[in-house]
């Protein structure tokens, strides 16, 4: 049983990537696939998939990498927001993730989206993780 699913959709994405796979699985959620609805339009993954088994559904995400140096496009996944310490944070309080590079991923009270988003649209929310 997983305790934290948001933890283990980037474990999984991270350990993918260090062993140079193609394609990961991942178990479905409702957050996970919006989070991998942002990953596709930020440029961090090729491509998705949504795939129903019946049961609880499969994410299959088709990695990005280099073509020339094979390094995965996503540098580093990092959890702010855990089960044991919650980070929330007003449109005020954003910090830029790798001076404007990286992105960070926000629940907020009008849905699963990115900072810059976030901040247009004047909502705060739970920072969920850092993306570049």
């Amino acid at each position: 049983m997983v305790t934290d699913p948001i933890a283990d959709f980037l474990t999984r994405i991270r350990n993918a990537q260090m062993a140079g796979h193609r394609v990961v699985d991942i178990p479905a959620s409702n957050l996970k696939k919006r989070m991998t609805e942002i990953l596709y339009a930020q440029g961090y993954i090729l491509k998705y998939k949504f795939e129903d088994d019946n049961k609880q559904g499969v994410i299959k995400i088709a990695l990005k990498y280099d073509p020339t140096s094979k390094i995965p496009a996503i540098q580093s996944m990092e959890r702010v927001s855990r089960p044991g310490l919650r980070q929330y944070a007003s449109p005020a309080e954003f910090r830029r993730v790798k001076n404007g590079l990286g992105v960070a991923i926000l629940s907020t009270s009008k849905g699963v989206m990115t900072d810059k988003e976030a901040k247009v649209q004047n909502v705060g929310g739970e920072v969920l993780c850092y993306i570049y």
